[in-house]
This record gives C-alpha cells, sequence and structure tokens, in this order.
C-alpha cells in the first residue's frame, strides 16, 4: 500500500521534471539554457554526429507531439503502477505524450498479440502495444521473429548515461545480443527474502533449503511458474544442483532429448520437499507479490525477489518488520537487466521513444533506485553522470535492509531462453495436472 511519505518522495524526486522539461526533450550535446542542477555548466557546441543525433531527436520530439504510448507492462505492483503512472504524467506534461499503462498478468500475452498481429498482416502498423516492459524468453520470441523495431538505443538522449561495456547483462538479454533493439531500464538479481528475528541463518543451498523445509513443515511455497519469480527459482535450483562442469549446457537451447535427463536432479529435489510445503505443494501463489503478502501475513517464512531492494521498501511500506532482509544465493545468483521495447507494428514509435528516454534520465533512475518509490537497481554508469547526479544517487538513503555485495554475491547469467519455456511446461506437467 503506497504510503504518503513514498508520494512525497516521489513527487519530489520527479518535479524537477515537469520544471525543466529540457531533461527530456534535450539532445545529445545539453542546451546550456537547462537550469537543472546537473547541467549549471555551459554545454560544448554539438559537431558531426552529436548534430546530426540532435536534429534527429528534435524531430522525434515534434512527432512524439500529441501521440498516445500503450505501455504494456507487468502490472502485479501497485508500488511500480504508481510508478510509471507518476513518470508517464510527467511525461505528458513536459512533451504532449500520453502514456497509458496496459497491465498484464503475464507479459506473454502482449507477446501473442503482438505475434498474432503480425500473422495477420500488421506487421510495421496497427498494432495495439507500443511500448513493452520486457527480458528473457520474450524478447527471444519477439527479436527472432523480426517483431521489434530499431535499432534506437543510440537514438535516445539519456543512452549516453549507459556503459553498455560494463556490464554484459546491459548488452546480452539471456543469449541473445540486444543490438539496440531494447533499452535497459533496471537490473535484477535473485535473492531470498527472510526475516532475522525469524530465521537468523537463511538456507542459501538447496541442501540447506531442503533440510530447512522439512524441519519446518508448511512454512515454504514458492510462485506457480510461469510466473517469473517462480520460473527464476527453477532456473536457481537447476544451476545450484548440476554439477559444474553440466552447466555450460545450460547456455545453450534446450535440446527435448537431453533436457529430461540434465534436469532430474531438479525434479527429485522438488519432490522431495513437496510433501513438507505449504499445503503439501499442492497450491502455489501466483505470483511474486502473493507470496510476499504471505510472508507479510505469517502464513510462510521465505520469500524470493528480483529486486535486491524488496526488503528495504517493505520496511518503508510497514508491509514488513524491520528485521527483514535479503540475501543471495551460494555461489552466485542469476542476474539480469529488464528492458524495455518498440514492437515493429507501434503507432506511437516516436512518444515510445520520448517515454524511453524519460524512464533512462537520471532524475528518473534515481527516484526508481530509492527503495520508498521501488528500490530497483539503475542501468546508469556512475563515470558517465555529473558531479550533481552522482550525488544524488550517492545521498539516497537505501537502508539497513539493503544487502551489500558480499551478501547479495556475485551474478551468474540466466539460462538460454529455451530452457524458461521448457522448464516450465515440464514443472506444469508434474505439479499442476490431475
Amino acid at each position: 500500500m503506497m504510503v504518503w511519505t513514498r508520494i512525497r518522495r516521489m513527487t519530489a524526486a520527479l518535479a524537477v521534471l515537469g520544471a525543466t522539461a529540457q531533461i527530456v526533450v534535450s539532445t545529445a550535446a545539453l542546451s546550456a539554457e537547462t537550469t537543472t542542477a546537473s547541467q549549471q555548466q555551459p554545454a560544448p557546441k554539438p559537431q558531426g554526429a552529436q548534430l546530426r543525433a540532435q536534429t534527429d531527436w528534435q524531430a522525434v520530439l515534434d512527432e512524439a507531439r500529441g501521440q498516445t504510448v500503450r505501455f504494456n507492462a507487468w502490472g502485479g505492483d501497485p508500488d511500480i503502477n504508481e510508478f510509471i503512472e507518476r513518470v508517464a504524467a510527467e511525461t505528458e506534461g513536459c512533451c504532449d505524450v500520453v502514456v497509458e499503462l496496459v497491465k498484464l498478468a503475464d507479459t506473454a500475452e502482449a507477446v501473442a498479440r503482438i505475434k498474432a498481429e503480425a500473422a495477420a498482416g500488421r506487421k510495421t502498423e496497427g498494432g495495439s502495444v507500443d511500448l513493452i516492459w520486457i527480458n528473457g524468453e520474450n524478447f527471444a520470441a519477439l527479436r527472432t521473429a523480426d517483431l521489434l523495431w530499431g535499432p534506437m538505443l543510440d537514438r535516445l538522449p539519456n543512452a549516453r548515461f549507459i556503459d553498455l561495456g560494463a556490464n554484459p547483462a546491459l548488452a546480452r538479454d539471456g543469449s541473445l545480443p540486444v543490438d539496440g533493439y531494447e533499452v535497459p531500464w533496471g537490473l535484477s538479481q535473485f535473492g531470498l527474502v527472510y526475516d532475522r528475528a525469524v530465521t537468523p541463518e537463511p538456507p542459501r543451498s538447496p541442501a540447506a533449503l531442503a533440510d530447512w523445509i522439512e524441519a519446518h513443515p508448511g512454512r515454504f511455497t514458492y510462485p506457480a511458474p510461469p510466473d517469473f519469480i517462480g520460473s527464476a527459482f527453477l532456473k536457481q535450483m537447476l544451476i545450484m544442483l548440476l554439477p559444474k562442469e553440466k552447466r555450460p549446457a545450460l547456455a545453450r537451447p534446450a535440446d527435448p532429448a537431453k533436457a529430461p535427463g540434465l534436469t532430474a536432479p531438479l525434479w527429485a529435489w522438488l519432490d522431495r520437499i513437496r510433501p513438507a510445503m505449504w499445503r503439501e505443494g499442492r497450491a502455489f501463489p501466483p505470483n511474486g507479490p502473493a507470496l510476499e503478502r504471505m510472508q507479510a501475513d505469517g502464513a510462510v517464512d521465505l520469500g524470493f525477489t528480483f529486486h535486491p531492494g524488496q526488503a528495504a521498501s517493505a520496511i518503508a511500506s510497514g508491509l514488513m518488520p524491520a528485521s527483514t532482509r535479503v540475501i543471495g544465493w551460494s555461489g552466485g545468483s542469476i542476474a539480469n537487466a529488464h528492458f524495455i521495447a518498440i514492437p515493429a507494428n507501434a503507432d506511437a514509435k516516436a512518444g515510445a521513444m520520448v517515454f524511453a528516454n524519460m524512464l533512462i534520465s537520471p532524475e528518473v533512475q534515481a527516484a526508481k533506485l530509492d527503495p520508498l518509490i521501488w528500490g530497483d537497481m539503475t542501468v546508469l554508469s556512475a563515470g558517465r553522470l555529473s558531479a550533481e547526479d552522482r550525488a544524488v544517487f550517492r545521498d539516497i538513503d537505501l537502508g539497513p535492509a539493503w544487502p551489500s555485495e558480499e551478501e547479495l554475491g556475485p551474478a551468474i547469467p540466466e539460462p538460454h531462453p529455451s530452457w524458461t519455456d521448457w522448464l516450465e511446461a515440464e514443472w506444469a506437467r508434474r505439479y499442476l495436472a490431475g
């Protein structure tokens, strides 16, 4: 539930956007007339490719005016929805671009719609999606079918704050190169949510977790795949259960002939814990927020998240006790970036670019990092920010519940996107059928 403090903090963090529209409409060379704190020094006169980018961006702004962008995004978290709608309001105020948030239960819904529209002949226009929050197997499905528009990342002025070479997760989505067809929006790492007062020593390996579940019957569950938290749990356990010499197979497309043998340790492990799970593993929460509510209500003791700041955010909102923490898995946790992309048949491509540029601005990225607002890690490189903008990020109070790098541990890559589809289908066959 959104608290008034969070609303005030969000408004304060984003108010500068409406007051200084050039934060969004700025070109690759910032105007010396801009009055934000991060733009006090006169900008050099643009030249060459920089000048061409400036001219192109002004054309984008002109075309975008009056457009309505239908932003299809997972809508399961009210706080994230509130954040998106607040940024959308600022975008409309400064750029005359209306952003309609289309809340999805599963991103695959929008992917299927885009595919159906293309199959019906609407490949370059007439689509129902102008911008989509996406990554992993959903990006692979659209990119391999040539249903995304681009490359367009380097056309966004605020993309200059992103260093693709600094983090491989920004340049590759799963096993596929992004190649400018997606805009990085946030970073994620899969962690365990626990209450130190209840579970002082959280189980951080499959063996330790299985022992803990059996010692605490009825106190553990996970979201049902294809919810992305539930699917991530399957992938995390599979990686840790496999011997290191077999893990490289997960970076390649899933082979139906070999997948059963490779995943056998996962199914054996899930079969072991099932009788001791909440409702004996015969019912599952539908998604991550539902699991978080169960944990907050005391129905279970452990949760999962892709946002290291989730505990800090839940504490700030009053949902979780102050002793709640997030910690990574022994040996490393799945990490990735989440992106936004423009379908090839979008009707409001210019407006979508304007909103995408807004979402990667330093002001919005700083607001997004704040645990009182969202607690999602930024994709911006500190070395590319002004001193003033670096100070804004540095001054954000992450709180004691935000995990240290040591607590979060090393990041490990996602398996090939095809593994997600295979694991979800096999999990449903084993645990939902009948």
